[in-house]
């Protein structure tokens, strides 16, 4: 019987460096966006999650907190679903800052009216309430360690210490001179606050001494945001489209992040604080690695982004969503993969890749699985047959179904004219071209198909070199068909311009390259010798 004619099997070229790194293979892992508007589309200015402190006895709470107007919405970190409002603030205020306790019992935010409440989350009731600021206040957080504890930061220049039992505050920070639009306890049990105000400065205060601040960096534009590190000895603040690395034990800045092209309004940590993400009202969000502080991952919002959190959930606090609320009223939630969905789509994963790589057998027999149907549904069944005459129908030869006029050509051994067929296509697609050269190369049929050319028919080709010469996954079948036909057609250069012309885009195509290369060894050398002397 006839062996069976197959049609060409397609070129697949070696795969290319990988397209995304760690980082954002992490980061676009964050999919599953969810958009919630925001009630009457006020700007989200404020998003909270309650992180729990190295000691704690109990795990924090799973909700997040998103203040919007007048409203302060409490979410489910493990469902994204809206648990409760609390709306208890005046007519006319405006409530900033909502701040949810680690234990999740209590939510504290302040408002236009200077006025600082204290809110149960359970029954919604006002559990105490301050009016010692004389103008907007906004920002109010809890001591990370101290459950009854806080701080909150004004327009009115000043930054207060709140102890929820007491009628009045502790302890009050005077020394900016403009709004208070930003502040953190710093990590640590010394008790120490930090604050950026409009007034281009940040303060680092000790509440014993509370007469003057502890150290006083200086910026150019008023500070927006501040955001301690954990190990306590580094702030990040951000000012206009600036984000500064300060080093409170050398007193001095150490990086200048200017990867924004507007206001950065927003800092948070993420991946277990080795990660600084930022949202600015550009639109952007930015993810810093915090060794050398480059970007390594980012989105784009359709809206100016106020607010942002990465929320983590479950008992390792996972980053789990990260929530972003902007200028427009939306809330954007995007989710991550975790837990059991997380194994359930690894294995998804390693499953499809066996089935890819044909050893889909030896994976169920590792997983234990049972392809094609239950065994036990025929266990004790005869099926031997009746004995009916098994009939294997031949092969019939030259008929194949759907293809091409190339592959029919290149079949009969028409050579040249299936280079003319894929060439002159009017839906030229490489992969076509890169299986024909190769199928020549196999058959030693190259020359025969390039050979005896005119002018005309000489050009498809070359224009096709020109393009493809410096293309590392193409370069070896490149490299055989430019040097086949200068071997052919090296007498009769000077013979037609438009030939010449190609022949010199070829040349100076390939002196580029080969710059490039030189170029690329050159540099290759320099970076082993540094590596080496370090």
């Amino acid at each position: 019987m006839a062996a069976e004619v197959q049609s060409l099997q397609p070129i697949k070229l070696p795969t290319g460096p990988a397209p995304l790194t760690p980082d954002q293979h992490y980061w676009t892992s964050f999919k599953s966006q969810q958009l919630i508007p925001s009630p009457h589309s006020n700007p989200i200015t404020h998003i909270s999650f309650p992180l729990a402190p190295l000691n704690a006895l109990t795990a924090p709470s799973d909700t997040f907190a998103v203040t919007s107007g007048s409203r302060i919405q409490i979410f489910s970190s493990k469902t994204r679903k809206l648990l409760k409002t609390i709306s208890r603030f005046g007519y006319d205020d405006v409530a900033h800052g909502g701040e949810i306790r680690r234990d999740g019992r209590v939510i504290v935010a302040g408002g236009d009216s200077g006025a600082i409440q204290a809110f149960d989350t359970g029954s919604r009731a006002i559990l105490k309430s301050w009016k010692e600021h004389k103008q907007p206040v906004w920002v109010t957080k809890w001591n990370p360690n101290e459950l009854t504890s806080l701080m909150s930061c004004s327009d009115d220049s000043t930054v207060r210490l709140w102890d929820l039992p007491s009628d009045k505050s502790i302890t009050t920070f005077a020394g900016h001179q403009d709004y208070v639009r930003s502040g953190a306890f710093m990590p640590g049990n010394a008790g120490l606050l930090v604050s950026g105000s409009y007034d281009q400065t940040v303060r680092l205060w000790d509440p014993r001494s509370p007469g003057r601040a502890a150290m006083v960096f200086k910026h150019a534009a008023a500070v927006e945001a501040v955001l301690p590190m954990p190990g306590g000895t580094q702030v990040l603040a951000a000012a206009d489209n600036a984000i500064s690395v300060l080093d409170l034990v050398a007193g001095r800045p150490l990086q200048l992040l200017r990867n924004h092209q507007k206001t950065v309004t927003s800092l948070c940590l993420a991946q277990d604080a080795t990660r600084v993400v930022s949202g600015g009202l550009d639109g952007h969000v930015k993810v810093f690695e915090t060794t050398n502080w480059n970007v390594v991952a980012g989105f784009k919002y359709p809206s100016p982004v106020l607010s942002l959190s990465v929320v983590g959930s479950g008992a390792n606090r996972e980053d789990r969503h990260l929530a972003v609320g902007m200028q427009s009223g939306l809330l954007s939630v995007r989710t991550r993969l975790s837990g059991q969905q997380k194994v359930q789509a690894r294995e998804r994963e390693k499953e499809m890749k066996a089935l890819m790589e044909g050893t889909i057998e030896e994976y169920d027999r590792k997983n234990k699985k049972k392809r094609g149907g239950d065994k036990r549904r025929t266990r004790g069944r005869d099926f031997t047959g009746e004995g009916a005459d098994i009939v294997i129908d031949g092969n019939a030869r030259g008929k194949i179904r759907n293809q091409s006029k190339w592959e029919t050509a290149l079949r009969k051994g028409h050579y040249a004219q299936a280079l003319d067929l894929v060439l002159n296509s009017p839906n030229f697609y490489q992969p076509n071209m890169l299986t024909l050269v190769t199928a020549l190369r196999h058959r030693s049929a190259l020359r025969t198909a390039l050979k005896g050319r005119d002018e005309l028919s000489l050009q498809p080709i070359l224009k096709w070199l020109v393009k493809y010469i410096g293309h590392p996954r193409y370069l070896k079948l490149t490299n055989d068909v430019a040097l086949t036909l200068l071997d052919l057609y090296s007498e009769q250069v000077g013979e037609s311009p438009e030939i010449d012309s190609l022949i010199g885009q070829l040349h100076r195509r390939v002196r580029h390259q080969s710059e490039l290369a030189q170029q690329a060894w050159s540099t290759q050398g320099m970076f082993d010798l540094l590596t080496a002397g370090a």
